[in-house]
């Protein structure tokens, strides 16, 4: 089977969509899919293309026997609406014509968090009269209203009835949470073709390892009590309740010992450096993406793992990525994101939930850990042992069934 796999993110790039579609695909090559990608070159958050790349018209190569095929795209940092848009449709364009010279496909996959890859996708669908499978990682486009980028208008409906086009003509659909699957059965699509595969953890890559006492000393950390934030820096984030909370650690007797540390990049990344330095915050450590494979050697920095979302209806319904690679690593985590996740949370006893831009209830809750050893360790002793139940390999195997199922075979 000849899988075609439609997505605007792909490593080397480091956010949530890329690793679950490079780790899912890894897996797909492995158990004797034949899987052919298409994205762009690496350019995310900050839209400029990664060393070794070009934004060319056409350049292929293969990771882990993935065959993957990088077309030309209007590329922009993470910030801006239109330009963002014209991002997505330009990919949309491309990666629609790239696809006509793929061979013998037998399903198509076209991966949100932005649907114009799902147009894509559709199109190609048509065009080679082959099923395919929308994979929904985003309720878009109500995240970008949810989070100030467009308001109600012509065009946010005429693109929320596109959205239930595609749902309706995708053969099937595989959503990321139980809610979305929720969502989508209230607005009148068949619950029976829709699929739940959360996001999980690549538990090889991702488990419980020792600070690294050089890099502690060489951030300034050496001693320090580290709660941290990683992952983008963007407008969904609400990133400014963290140095909201630095400032009031300052205040505490037992906080000035407590360090924030931010890394990643995003269209707030900049207002959030300044703002730092404006406000003196010299217990927050700002740093800029890492290459995945030292990722983990950055989260193990960590005491606490702080996982925030904007205060929003909306986002009850997602469940950060984040999350999982916190338990992988036995990192207990203050959680500021309600709903799904939240249960999670609760349900495997990982860490804690408070209340989203509630800096005073982070305040408490980091307080609390730094003071309480043994529920720290308790926390830490769960997190491995919930990620079994989200290990990346039988999420995909799980997957795996639904593209077999939808190519027939």
């Amino acid at each position: 089977m000849h899988l075609l796999f439609l997505t605007d993110n792909f490593p080397p790039e480091v956010n949530a969509p890329a690793s679950r579609t490079h780790e899912h695909c890894r897996a797909w090559v492995a158990s004797g899919l034949r899987v052919t990608v298409i994205t762009s070159a690496p350019n995310f958050p900050t839209g400029k293309v990664f060393p070794g790349y070009r934004n060319r018209l056409w350049q292929a190569e293969e990771i882990d026997g993935i065959r993957v095929i990088r077309v030309w795209t209007y590329i922009t940092a993470n910030e801006g609406f239109v330009r963002r848009i014209a991002d997505y449709v330009s990919f949309m364009v491309a990666a629609t014509m790239a696809a006509l010279f793929v061979r013998k496909v037998d399903v198509i996959i076209g991966t949100s968090p932005q649907f114009f890859t799902a147009v894509a996708a559709r199109m190609v669908s048509t065009l080679k009269q082959r099923p395919w499978i929308f994979e929904l990682r985003d309720l878009w486009p109500e995240s970008i209203k949810a989070v100030g980028a467009m308001r109600e208008s012509l065009a946010l409906r005429w693109l929320e009835r596109l959205e239930l086009a595609l749902y309706r003509h995708a053969n099937r659909i595989v959503a990321v949470t139980h809610t979305f699957r929720e969502d989508l059965a209230r607005r009148g699509i068949p619950s029976d073709k829709i699929d739940v595969i959360t996001n999980g953890v690549d538990s090889e890559g991702f488990s419980p390892r020792e600070r690294d006492p050089e890099l502690a000393r060489s951030l300034g950390l050496d001693g320090c009590f580290v709660a941290g934030y990683i992952g983008t820096h963007g407008l969904a984030h609400g990133l400014r309740t963290l140095l909201d909370a630095a400032e009031r650690l300052r205040e505490e007797s037992d906080g000035e010992s407590i360090r924030l540390v931010l890394l990643g990049n995003g269209a707030e990344k900049g207002a959030l450096v300044a703002e730092a330095g404006q406000r003196g915050l010299d217990n927050v450590v700002f740093l800029d993406s890492v290459p995945k494979a030292e990722v983990a050697r950055y989260w193990a920095l960590l005491d606490v793992a702080i996982i925030h979302l904007r205060k929003t209806e909306l986002f009850t319904s997602v469940i950060p990525s984040k999350l999982f690679e916190c338990m992988g690593m036995g990192i207990p985590v203050l959680h500021g994101v309600a709903g799904e996740s939240a249960e999670i949370v609760r349900r495997e006893d990982v860490g804690e939930v408070f209340e989203s831009e509630d800096a005073e209830a982070l305040v408490t809750g980091l307080l609390r850990m730094r003071r309480d050893a043994s529920l720290r360790a308790r926390y830490a002793m769960n997190g491995p042992r919930a990620a079994r139940h989200y290990d990346r390999k039988v999420l995909a195997d799980n997957m795996l069934e639904v593209i077999r199922a939808t190519g027939g075979r």
